[in-house]
Parts: structure tokens; C-alpha cells; sequence
């Protein structure tokens, strides 16, 4: 007497959510298999590819994986019908609850802050063209040599970072220094992809900033600097020309740089 094994039958009804996943992630994975045998993976290959997604995870990596290769394409879809300003990553170092300064503000520093001083000034306008007031323009950064406040950097808490209140008519003027580039972290499982692919672990120096102002969407953006390192080879893949500043040599000999934040009312 033979059996017959038969198939589970498939669910007769699946809500959207599931539908939706098994869209994305059917996609996904039919994608990782068109790769394989488009470059004819060999399973020493695949081990080795196996071997360093079990290494992410036991480094607790996965974070750094997703910021760095995949969170600059969410949000470029997330934005694509966006009006305003163009926005970008927010990467890992964001902190809430920062130093709230007017306009002008200088951030807070330490003492004896290495760096070529800069000051950023721009206003806040929605996309009728009206100057938002009071704006909340949240803006934090490397120091210059690339290490931020709280995460590395040998200084107070709060180091180069806050939140700066726009005057009447949505403007603003923040005194600080210009940031360095820096490295993605290269010890684990990250820096060894970085390594074998002969890829650069640098982000350009860059300004982030969280715009807000009550009836419009948060802009989450970052700002760089024209003829700067590692524009054209950002490891985040998160430069985008519109957010390319031209510096300017004040008369104090420091640098100065205008950028203007436009935002889309809220739906």
C-alpha cells in the first residue's frame, strides 16, 4: 500500500497585510535567486554569504546594515511626492529633547571646540511661500573630527546639537563648525563586506537637521558641502545635489552657507 503525501490546501482568504507580505517578501527572496544564478553563486559562496548574515546578527549589526544599504531608498520613496525641500536619512545618532536656542543660536561646544567656524542661515517657509513662525529647525553633527556629542565625542552631553527657534518670519541664523567625514564602524561583519568589496566606509561631512513647524510635515534632511570628500561615494548612498551647499569665506575668515527649508502642509 502506497501514500500520497498531499500539499496543505492554501488559505481560502488573506487579509491585505498578508497579501502585502507575501508580495514584498515573494519578490524579494524570487530577486536574491536571480542574483545567485545570474552570477552563478558556488556554494562555497553561498556559505561564506550565510556564514556572514549569521555573523551580522551575532555582532548585532542588522541595524547598521539596514541604516547604511537600504533606509536612502525607503526614503526616497517615502518623499517622492514631495513639494518642499528634498529630504534624506536620519541616521543613527539623532537624540530628542535637545537645548532649545533662538535665532541666531550658537550650539553648544566645548571650550576649546577644534574647527573651522561656520554659520548657516536660511529660512523656513511652507510651499505658498510664507515664512513659518517660530519654526523648529533640530539640527546636530560630527565635531570636526567626525565623532558626535554622546557617541563618541570627549565633551558634555548635548555637544553640537539643538533646537533652534526661526524668528517671526520663519529665519534663521546658527553659528558652529564645520563637521568632518567620518567612517561607518569597520570591526564586524559590515567593515569585512566593506573590505572584500573594496568599498569606502566614509559619509561626507554632512549638517542633519529636523524641520518642524505646526501644520506641516517634519522634513528630515542632511545638508553637505561642495567640493568635499566622498560626495560621489557615500557608503548611505544618501547625497542628493539639491542638498549640496556652496561655502562662502566670511570676513572673519570662517565659512558661511545659506539653505532654505520648505515644507509641505500636512495632508
Amino acid at each position: 500500500m502506497t501514500s500520497t503525501l498531499i500539499a496543505p490546501a492554501a488559505p481560502t482568504h488573506r487579509t491585505s497585510g498578508q497579501q502585502r507580505v507575501d508580495a514584498f517578501v515573494g519578490d524579494a527572496m524570487a530577486a536574491v535567486r536571480d542574483v545567485m544564478v545570474r552570477h552563478d553563486m558556488t556554494y562555497d559562496e553561498y556559505a561564506a554569504v550565510k556564514q556572514w548574515l549569521i555573523e551580522v546578527g551575532e555582532a548585532g549589526e542588522w541595524p547598521l546594515v539596514l541604516d547604511v544599504w537600504f533606509e536612502s531608498t525607503v526614503e526616497k520613496l517615502a518623499t517622492s511626492q514631495r513639494k518642499g525641500s528634498k529630504g534624506a536619512i536620519l541616521g543613527p545618532f539623532y537624540l530628542p529633547d535637545q537645548v532649545e536656542l533662538p535665532s541666531p543660536a550658537t550650539l553648544p561646544r566645548r571650550e576649546d571646540e577644534p574647527g573651522e567656524l561656520l554659520v548657516l542661515t536660511g529660512q523656513v517657509r511652507s510651499t505658498d511661500g510664507r515664512g513659518l513662525s517660530g519654526a523648529v529647525v533640530d539640527i546636530w553633527q560630527a565635531d570636526a573630527a567626525g565623532l558626535y556629542g554622546n557617541f563618541g565625542l570627549d565633551g558634555p552631553p548635548g555637544t553640537l546639537r539643538a533646537r533652534v527657534i526661526a524668528d517671526n518670519e520663519g529665519r534663521f541664523e546658527i553659528h558652529t563648525i564645520l563637521p568632518a567625514p567620518y567612517e561607518i564602524p569597520k570591526g564586524g561583519p559590515c567593515g569585512q563586506l566593506i573590505a572584500a568589496a573594496g568599498w569606502s566606509a566614509f559619509r561626507p561631512a554632512h549638517l542633519h537637521v529636523l524641520v518642524t513647524s505646526p501644520g506641516h510635515e517634519t522634513l528630515t534632511s542632511q545638508l553637505y558641502f561642495a567640493d568635499t570628500d566622498f560626495l560621489d561615494n557615500d557608503v548611505a548612498c544618501a547625497v542628493k545635489d539639491e542638498l549640496v551647499l556652496r561655502l562662502e569665506t566670511a570676513a572673519d575668515g570662517g565659512k558661511r552657507a545659506t539653505y532654505d527649508f520648505v515644507l509641505d502642509p500636512s495632508a
